[in-house]
């Protein structure tokens, strides 16, 4: 049996766009095993896909932070062991990043990554073997998918897809039809007028949908009580695990967020999905690109009228499957 293994320890949103590759992987090669190196926060979400052999945690942040601690060097011997112990046909560094670079370097069989001209941190090509030049103007699926097809030869031609497999239940779901509001997001420039939100909320109550507010740590939770108050139909889920979220996400009838990793998820699971640009390009980080389904709205420094977002969250809605 061949194997490929796949390097992209993080971030959650880049992590979404690269999991495309596995199903590529799987469609043009299906005898070969395809493991990925991650950072634990994120192997829930790799585990989602069936496509994946194993995840190997990658723990540099609390490595890190423990290098006198004798569990912190059984940790990465263990890590080492691991990702030695298969000759890989291929390993696909899609990190663009020094330890991305590092960790291909410690994998055995041939290392493929983007060249000088197409990676965001030139040093990290010192880590691989075969440099391909993809245009770094394109967005990450799409760059991750042509690296790929390269490394293996095969050609891309046709529009991403997933295969995601959230489970079964998870806290928080309405009994009624509702919209998932991902308001949150790791850098203040990326965040929508919470008086646009409540306007959103107010909209979608108006036409018979809950509105979720999922959140992810102290600051987000309290945002969403915020949002949520004084609307009947405004619901603060518990704090949910990736899984959890994913399944969330799977069963919404539309769900509308900023530039953060759910609404990206949120895509790739094939829910109808907004996308609000405040501070970043949609053409590279827009979720526009997994399908009809999925729509863009804003650009950097621009972000989107509320009456724009009520708009199209209709549109959306009016489409979807019942």
């Amino acid at each position: 049996m061949s194997a490929v293994l796949v390097v992209r320890p993080s971030s959650l949103g880049d992590i979404v766009y690269a999991l495309s590759v596995a199903t590529d992987i799987r469609r043009e090669r299906p005898e070969s095993a395809i493991d990925w190196v991650a950072e634990p926060g994120f192997a829930p979400l790799i585990g989602l896909c069936p496509d994946v052999r194993e995840v190997m945690p990658f723990n540099l942040r609390r490595w890190r932070g423990a290098l006198g601690a004798r569990r912190t060097w059984r940790e990465m011997r263990d890590f080492a062991h691991a990702l030695r112990r298969t000759r890989y046909d291929a390993v696909l560094d899609l990190q663009e990043q020094v330890k991305g670079a590092v960790i291909a370097r410690m994998a055995r069989g041939l290392r493929h990554g983007f060249d000088r001209a197409s990676i965001r941190e030139p040093l990290a090509t010192l880590g691989d073997d075969v440099h391909h030049r993809i245009p770094r103007d394109l967005h990450f699926v799409a760059r991750c998918r042509r690296l790929a097809a390269a490394a293996l030869g095969y050609e891309v031609d046709d529009a991403p897809r997933w295969n995601l497999h959230p489970p079964a239940d998870a806290a928080g779901i309405p009994d009624r039809p509702y919209v998932v509001m991902l308001h949150g997001t790791s850098r203040d420039e990326k965040l929508w007028p919470q008086a646009h939100w409540r306007a959103l909320i107010e909209h979608c109550e108006q036409a018979g949908y809950a509105s979720v507010l999922p959140w992810g740590n102290a600051a987000e939770e309290a945002r969403s009580r915020r949002l949520a108050e004084g609307f009947d139909n405004a619901i603060v889920p518990p704090w949910l695990a990736l899984p959890q979220a994913a399944t969330l996400l799977s069963r919404a009838a539309l769900a509308v967020g900023v530039d953060t990793g759910f609404t990206h998820l949120s895509a790739a699971l094939r829910t109808p999905t907004l996308a609000i640009f405040c501070a970043t390009d949609p053409a590279r980080h827009g979720v526009a690109c997994t399908g009809a389904h999925a729509r863009d709205l804003g650009d950097a420094g621009a972000p989107p009228a509320c009456d724009d977002v009520l708009a199209i969250a209709g549109q959306l809605l009016r489409s979807a499957p019942d």
